[in-house]
């Protein structure tokens, strides 16, 4: 963890330094991974359950290969009564949430007398990566699974390691109404998505995290399928003041380190005391955490506490981008309007990072590495798509064929100028 002082003279150097750090998974992965895609290109199914084999210890035949319904149904069930019923608020919360973002088409008339406008539809199929692993994450089914279903995708194909399915996970995906679920992860499964494997059909668009090897599939299938972002290691920043409790400071910078030794705390207050108490706390809350040797190798090699005044933060804060940061403080608005680069803010006292991840509402899948200053989170948007139309009658046309004729010769395409010359004049011939 290193500390910077707003008023040492070195600052906007170490600030820099802290901004540029880089923090990618230190694997090298490429090779393997065009490896693999390009045997599940070439040879499909059968190269899928090789990788399977290979990779994750696991033999399967394609009649294995997807979850059944019954195996869905029989996995939810087993699910604790108390997580499926903080699985079902938590969709409900989601599916409110984003059927607020549902964009309106539209249809108007210029001056010219042209007929124009858009209209916005689903993508029709959709694959979700899971991961699977040492962890289950439900969150992850319902955040992706269930913004899919409000935008109307019609197929959504969820695809995760195989070995034991969590009921946790599969209680969301029943909550979030995904009812194909395959037994393949990795490269493999992305590969799969993409370009199709025997009983897997291909998707058109690829959403969901994943670890060094899916982020590096999904780079490759890119143009081939859609993708929703290159997810790097999480990042939350805490502003916070003196009147915070330390304890609470402390475990909200612990919820982002405990998910990946390359993941990034930053504290920024005004109270040295404060920050000397939160990192106090930090030591106490590490030896007690389960995450423990993740979250100490994220906070030793990643983490800051920047003593710098308040009013300073918002500029802090867009330089760093965060995937998320919390404002602790008696007027979290006041700042938090001034930020323009951010995956999403808490405000206030009582708003942790945590419930953004589960139960808020907002999506939880957000931009890192700085990718705030030029993409959003995940939305209804990533499961539509819109469509323009433009209509024009005779009178409208001679308005727009001049210039189209005039733009078209300048660049040297006569077949353009052509295709409006020839219309030019014609109006009276019109059927």
């Amino acid at each position: 963890m290193r500390r910077l002082h707003f008023s040492d003279p070195d600052f906007e150097a170490r600030f820099a330094a802290l901004v540029s750090e880089r923090r990618d998974t230190p694997e090298d992965v490429e090779a393997s991974v065009r490896d693999v895609l390009a045997a599940v290109r070439a040879e499909g199914l059968a190269a899928v359950l090789r990788f399977g084999a290979q990779f994750d210890g696991v033999e399967l035949d394609e009649a294995g290969l997807r979850v059944t319904p019954e195996e869905i149904e029989a996995g939810a069930a087993a699910c604790a009564p108390e997580v499926r019923e903080a699985i079902a608020f938590a969709a409900e919360r989601i599916r409110t949430y984003h059927e607020r973002q549902r964009p309106a088409d539209a249809r108007f008339t210029d001056t010219a007398g042209v007929e124009m406008g858009w209209r916005w539809g689903p993508i029709e199929a959709v694959g979700v990566y899971v991961p699977g692993g040492r962890a289950a994450y439900p969150s992850t089914v319902l955040m992706n699974a269930v913004p899919a279903k409000v935008a109307g995708v019609g197929r959504i194909a969820m695809v995760t390691p195989p070995g034991k399915l969590q009921p946790a996970v599969l209680a969301a995906a029943q909550a979030a109404g995904v009812t194909e679920i395959w037994r393949v992860g990795g490269a493999q499964a992305v590969a799969a998505l993409a370009f199709g494997a025997g009983p897997i059909a291909p998707v058109d668009k690829i959403v969901g995290p994943g670890n060094a090897f899916v982020t590096a599939a999904k780079r490759r299938v890119y143009g081939v399928v859609g993708i929703d972002a290159l997810a790097g290691p999480s990042e939350i920043v805490v502003v916070a003041d003196g009147l915070n409790r330390a304890d609470w400071i402390a475990a909200d910078l612990l919820s982002q380190a405990e998910h990946d030794p390359a993941a990034q705390s930053i504290l920024i207050t005004d109270d040295e005391a404060f920050a000397a108490q939160v990192e106090a706390q930090i030591e106490v809350q590490i030896a007690t955490l389960a995450t423990g040797a993740v979250a100490q190798a994220s906070w030793r090699d990643h983490g800051a506490v920047i003593i710098a005044p308040l009013d300073q933060s918002p500029r802090l804060v867009d330089a760093l981008a965060p995937e998320h940061v919390e404002f602790a403080v008696a007027d979290p608005d006041a700042l938090a309007d001034q930020v323009r680069h951010a995956g999403a803010m808490f405000l206030g006292r009582h708003a942790p990072e945590a419930i953004g991840d589960y139960v808020a509402g907002s999506n939880h899948v957000l931009p890192t590495s700085r990718a705030a200053r030029f993409s959003s989170g995940l939305s209804i948007y990533d499961f539509i798509k819109r469509t323009s139309f433009v209509k024009c009658d005779a009178a409208a046309f001679e308005a727009l064929g001049p210039a189209t004729v005039a733009l078209a010769e300048a660049e040297g395409l006569p077949a353009h100028a052509r295709s409006a010359a020839l219309r030019l004049g014609q109006g009276a011939q019109e059927s």
